[in-house]
């Protein structure tokens, strides 16, 4: 593994500890401050990437931190924004704030274990290692522990999230996970409670 690599992956993974500043702020404040500190967020990056797609203008510090990929699209963290807003949205609090942190730190892990360890590739999918999908799991079920009382609930959310970053190519993982993960739990949560 090239050691720039790992760094620059670092890098951008590090701006993935915001999570815990809308984790946190929900938890202290409530719904509507997250909501509209999220919303007010969205607003401004949505303008700045306005000015970076539409006019070319670079962004100093962040333009850095942009995949290839995004050159003529929309960043991963406005998905992630908006994944988050809905979440808190239509989600409870636990469901909701498992499901942000396992998007976050469980996308972190796959990437950084996966590219300092990662030797079994997975056939037919690009740049997916075994250790990283692995170390993703484990992650998405500490964080579902943290917040969620039921085995079924932080299994099926920890699964759900896992799967998807794994299998994720032309979307954005960002906005599918919080909200595929989060759904999942909150329909075994109801499944669970039909019993």
């Amino acid at each position: 593994m090239d050691r720039d690599d790992f760094i620059y992956e670092l890098k951008r993974k590090m701006v993935h500890l915001t999570s815990i500043i809308i984790v946190l702020t929900y938890y202290f404040y409530g719904k509507q401050p997250v909501l509209y500190l999220l919303t007010f967020y969205l607003i401004v990056t949505l303008e700045l990437e306005y000015f970076r797609l539409e006019w070319g203008k670079k962004l100093p510090l962040f333009h850095s931190l942009f995949r290839a990929k995004e050159a003529d699209r929309m960043a991963g963290h406005v998905f992630f924004t908006i994944g988050c807003i809905i979440a808190i949205s239509v989600f409870p609090q636990d469901i909701a704030s498992a499901a942000i942190l396992m998007t976050t730190f469980g996308d972190a892990s796959a990437a950084l274990f996966g590219k300092a360890f990662g030797r079994t590739w997975i056939p037919g999918l690009k740049n997916r290692a075994i250790e990283g999908c692995a170390s993703e799991f484990i992650v998405d079920i500490v964080i579902g522990a943290l917040f969620l009382e039921n085995w079924i609930v932080i299994f099926v959310m920890a699964f759900t999230a896992t799967f998807v970053e794994t299998i994720t190519n032309k979307m954005d993982d960002n906005l599918l996970i919080p909200l595929f993960s989060g759904f999942n739990g909150q329909l075994i949560v109801f499944l669970l409670t039909m019993i």
